[in-house]
C-alpha cells in the first residue's frame, strides 16, 4: 500500500463523492473510504474490515492509497487512523461487497455520474493545456525579446509565472504545489483547474503585450495586480 503525501487537491463541481490528486505527473479522480461508509450508510469500520480483508483483489485495480487521517480538532483523543483512497474501479469493486440496499444502489449511481464528471473536468484540462502550448512558446520568447531575460539575471521566466500564477490563483508556484499535494517540482501546470487554465493563458498573453510595448516586470507586476479577479480555486467536487 501506498501512503498518499500532501493535501488533497479537489475542485468544485455537483458532489462531494469524487475528489482529483496528484498521482506522480498524472492527476487521477479517487473517492476515500469514509465517503462510500457516509454515503451507502454503513459504518465506516465495515468498509475498513472490507478493504482489508479484500486487499489482494482491490490492488489488481491499482496500489491501494491512503492518507493517515487526524482526531478532528477539539475531539478527546483518538488516535491517526488510515483513510484510503480508492480509484473508479477499487470503488466499483469495493461497493459490490456491501448488501444491495437502497442508499447502497443511490450511491452506485451517484458514484459513476461523479467519476464521470471528474474526468470530464480532466479532460478539459487536458484541452486547455494544448492550447497553452503556442503561448507558452511566445512567452519565452517574448521575454527574452524583450531583454527582461538579461535585465533580471536569469529569474525573468519564474518571475513572470509565478506573477502570473498568483494573480489567477493567489498562491506561486512553490505555494500551489505545497497546497496541491504536489511534488517539489511538478510540473504546475498540470495541478491548474480547466478555468485557471483558461485565464493563465490569457494572462500570458496580456503579459506579452505588454512586454512587446516596451514595459518591464515592476510595471507589468502593477498592472496585473490591479483589480484582480481570481479564478475558480480547488475545491471538492
Amino acid at each position: 500500500m501506498n501512503e498518499s503525501k500532501g493535501t488533497e487537491h479537489t475542485f468544485a463541481l455537483s458532489t462531494d463523492l469524487v475528489l482529483i490528486k496528484p498521482i506522480g505527473s498524472q492527476m487521477e479522480p479517487y473517492t476515500t473510504a469514509d465517503t462510500v461508509a457516509e454515503y451507502a450508510k454503513v459504518k465506516r469500520k465495515t468498509v475498513n474490515d472490507l478493504i482489508r480483508k479484500h486487499e489482494k483483489d482491490l490492488e489488481e485495480f491499482g496500489g491501494l492509497r491512503f492518507e493517515i487521517a487526524l482526531p478532528t480538532q477539539g475531539s478527546k483523543g483518538g488516535r491517526p487512523e488510515k483513510l484510503y483512497h480508492l480509484n473508479e474501479q477499487q470503488a466499483t469493486l469495493l461497493i459490490t461487497y456491501l448488501k444491495n440496499t437502497e442508499p447502497v444502489r443511490k450511491f452506485k449511481k451517484a458514484l459513476v455520474r461523479g467519476f464521470f464528471k471528474a474526468r470530464q473536468e480532466l479532460a478539459r484540462r487536458e484541452a486547455q493545456r494544448a492550447v497553452k502550448v503556442p503561448v507558452r512558446r511566445s512567452l519565452t520568447d517574448a521575454i527574452r525579446d524583450s531583454g527582461e531575460a538579461e535585465r533580471m539575471k536569469g529569474y525573468a521566466y519564474n518571475s513572470y509565472t509565478n506573477l502570473i500564477y498568483k494573480t489567477v490563483t493567489g498562491k506561486n508556484a512553490v505555494m500551489l504545489r505545497k497546497s496541491r499535494g504536489a511534488e517539489r517540482g511538478a510540473d504546475v501546470v498540470g495541478l491548474l483547474t480547466a478555468d485557471e487554465l483558461a485565464e493563465v493563458t490569457k494572462r500570458e498573453a496580456q503579459v506579452c503585450t505588454l512586454l512587446d510595448c516596451g514595459m518591464q516586470y515592476e510595471a507589468i507586476r502593477e498592472i496585473l495586480q490591479g483589480g484582480v479577479t481570481h479564478a475558480k480555486g480547488a475545491q471538492r467536487l
